[in-house]
This record gives structure tokens, sequence and C-alpha cells, in this order.
């Protein structure tokens, strides 16, 4: 019996040690972060629901210097799709609707985009045009938009669809606004109603709700305030660039964005989704399912989250939000229980998400990190040129200026790319890699998970 005792005090220690070490490396990673300006937010990541780092970084509110706490309340920009997509799974088993169900049954306005289905919505295979660039267009910016507002918009200028529905993935934030009003209509409540009574009480997720400061103003107390860049390089909250600013007068929207919590509510949330207590088996299976489009490719999204298939770490499904001010990412290990959840209130350059380098901690793998170096203006001559892949929509402009290599997506801006050994270059803060093969005159794109071929052209 003693020998039994030693034995078992030995491999607790040793648990211990390595859940010390772990909290130790997270620590140092974030803490170097949050030192270059690179993270200023809350952490939380757990084991099999078992929290093993919980930490806060920096400030909520700049001008006061009143720091960020456990139970500081952050805007989850995209993550709330995951909410919304839970609500229509809801509102499917009511009886309510079908996935299934074209879009126009609740929706006839929108009679042009006939053949479009919730389904469509759901999984980012309906082909919408982008609301937001619409809005820009054509919005007068005095008037704050609303659910509504996009399908009297679409409606009036009937902007061409980009493809056909199931021909291939494209994610669209005017597909998760529709699926905000469609729960209202088919609900007959509003957007906030519908979530709070149907899966933030019953979770007893007493922190999250749906907030628009500026549509619907209240007073939240423990709110992290969002911070940008102004144009020299200050920190400042959105709202010092006036009304006609895109995030004051979109804030009416809802569905693809405005849920607020903190990162003890998405443990919460993360801890109810291996239960049954909103929807069964049968329902996260079909939740957690990629699925293949017409053009052959794999689809990458189920219902309001990505799907990862990884050789080293098993099923993995994540999300992550950005609106301005706002950087949110919540990750679930499905094989082996483990969640990470980050909040930022801040959208600045050099702002990040070090989802690779947290998850080599907790499968106890060496972090390594590439070696950076100096280039002359002449050496990155090879690089430049016009990149593309003929699957998807965008090309991507390299160029360079003095010594530093610039990587451009079309209609997007000039990301600076930090030149690394191997033809290597990264843009750190989105953890996007280049890696080019001269010869063959292509590069390679690394974001995340995904992994693209560019060719010159």
């Amino acid at each position: 019996m003693k020998k039994i005792s030693i034995i078992i005090g030995i491999v607790i220690s040793t648990i211990s040690f390595g859940q010390t070490a772990q909290i130790h490396l997270l620590d140092s990673l974030f803490t170097a972060l949050h030192q270059k300006n690179a993270f200023n937010g809350n952490v939380l990541i757990a084991e099999k629901g078992k929290i093993v780092f919980k930490q806060c970084y920096g400030f909520a509110d700049e001008a006061s210097k009143r720091k960020l706490n456990d139970e500081t309340i952050f805007e989850l920009a995209s993550v709330s799709k995951q909410f919304t997509a839970m609500a229509i799974v809801i509102l499917q088993k009511q009886g309510k609707l079908s996935y299934d169900d074209k879009i126009s049954k609740y929706i006839p306005e929108l009679k042009d985009y006939e053949s479009i289905t919730v389904r469509n919505l759901l999984n980012h295979t309906g082909g919408l045009p982008d609301y937001m660039e619409l809005f820009e267009e054509k919005w007068d910016k005095t008037k704050f938009a609303t659910n509504q507002d996009i399908v009297n918009e679409f409606s009036k200028y009937k902007p061409e669809a980009r493809f056909q529905p199931d021909e291939k993935f494209e994610y669209s934030n005017t597909g998760y606004a529709l699926l905000g009003l469609l729960i209202e209509k088919a609900s007959k409540k509003s957007f906030e109603e519908f979530l709070k009574q149907y899966i933030f009480e019953p979770l007893k997720m007493n922190n999250t709700f749906v907030y628009r400061s500026r549509f619907k103003p209240q007073k939240v107390e423990n709110y992290a305030l969002g911070y940008v860049l102004d144009s020299l390089g200050n920190k400042v909250l959105t709202d010092s660039f006036g009304k006609t600013f895109y995030t004051y007068y979109l804030d009416g929207i809802v569905g693809d964005g405005m849920v607020n919590s903190t990162v003890g509510d998405l443990l919460i949330w993360d801890r109810a989704l291996y239960t049954n207590k909103l929807i069964n088996r049968s329902d996260k299976k079909i939740i957690y399912q990629s699925s293949k489009t017409s053009d052959g490719e794999e689809n990458p999204y189920g219902f309001g989250w990505f799907i990862i298939e990884n050789e080293k770490y098993g099923k993995i499904v994540n999300h992550s939000g950005g609106w301005a001010g706002y950087t949110a990412f919540i990750e679930r290990h499905l094989t082996n229980d483990k969640t990470i959840i980050l909040l930022q209130n801040n959208s600045l350059p050099s702002t990040t998400l070090p989802v690779s380098d947290i998850r080599k901690v907790l499968y106890n793998e060496p972090i390594i990190t590439d070696k950076q170096i100096e280039l002359k203006s002449e050496d990155l001559d090879k690089y430049v040129g016009v990149y593309s892949n003929e699957k998807f929509p965008l090309k991507i402009s390299v160029t360079k200026k003095d010594n530093i290599l610039y990587a451009q997506p079309t209609g997007q801006g000039e990301l600076p790319m930090d030149a690394y050994e191997n033809d290597t270059f990264k843009f750190e803060p989105a953890d996007i890699k280049l890696v080019f093969n001269v010869k063959e005159n292509t590069f390679v794109l690394y974001e995340g998970e995904m992994r693209i071929v560019f060719k010159k052209e």
C-alpha cells in the first residue's frame, strides 16, 4: 500500500510540474506579446474543462488606466456567429424552420435570390455579395442601418450574386446578418430576446448579451473599450472617427456580430456544447460537419464554426472575430477536450493571436522560432510580381519599398513582411507566412490552417 502511495505521489508531482511549466511558458509568451503591443486582453485556456491558465494583460480603458480583470466584457465580433447558428438549430428543433427552406420563405423581398437556402447562409455557400461594401457606397450614413435595411438595399439595388448556391465556399457577413433577421421572423422575438431566453439564461451565461453601444446605448459595467490606431499611430476609440465611420452607422445590425461576453462565460458555453443542455448529439454532428461544394472543394465551415482535421491534434473547431477595436478567438479541440479563448480590446496592425504557439505548449511541443534576417533592396527583386491562384478570388501583388517586401491582396491594404531564412516572409500580426520558390515563380501562403499555392503571372 505504501509503495502504491509513493507511485501516485510521483505521478501527481510530475503532472503538477508539467502544468507549472505550461503556465510559465504561456505567461512568458503573452507577456512578451503585450510588451510589443501585440496583445491587450484576456486569456483563458482549459483542459477537460479545468482552467490551466487564465490571465489579463493591459487596460480596459487607456484614458483612466482601468485594468482588465477576469470579468471584463468584450465585443465578440464574428465569434457571435456560433450563437446565431445555435439559434437557428434551436428553431429547427422547435419546428419553426427547416435548414433547406428557401430564405425567400421568410424574407420575400429577396425573391431575386430565390435558390438560396437557410443552410447556404449557415455554411457560407450562398454567394451573396458583402453588404458592407454596398452600404459604404449607397447608404445615408447619417442613419443607423438595421438588418431590415440590408434586405431593403438588396431588394432595391439587386447586387449580383458572386456565384450560384452550393457552388463554392465564401465567407459571408451578409448571410449571418440575414440569419439574424430570419431568427426574428421565425420566432416572433427580437434577436436579443431569443438568444437570451434560449441560450444565455439556460446556460447561466450571466455576462453575455447582445449590445449595440451606439444604436441602443446602455450602461455596462466592466466593459473593455475598443482601440485602433489613428493616422498618427496613436491609440484611439473608433468613435473619434465620427458618425460616418462604419462601426457607427452599422451598429444596428446583428447576427454577424454584436454578442458581448467574458472569457469565463465562453468557457461555460464550451462546456455546455459537450452536453445535451441545448441540442443533442445528432445536432452537433451537423454543426461540426464539413461538406463538399459543387466545385469539388472541401467546405471548411459547419454551422458557425470552422472545422479542422489535424493529424497531430485531432478534430478542432474554431472561430475568430475582428471588428474595429476588438479581436476575439475561441478554439475547441474536440478529440482531446482542450479550449483556447482569447479576447482583446485592440485591433492594431501589431495585434496577434498566437494560436500555433499555444497549441504547442498544450501538446508539450517545442516552440521553434525562425531566424529573422535583413535583406537589401536588390535582394527583393526576385520576389516582386503579381501572383494568383485560379481557385482563389483575390490576386496578391508583391512589391518592395526600400528594403521591405509588401504583400497586397486585391482591394486590401499593403502588409509589410518581415524577412526570414529560406525565402520566407511573415506578417506576424495576422499569422501570415509566404514561402517563395523562386525557380518555379510561386509562393505558398500559410494563414492559420490554410495553405494555398500562388503562381506569378
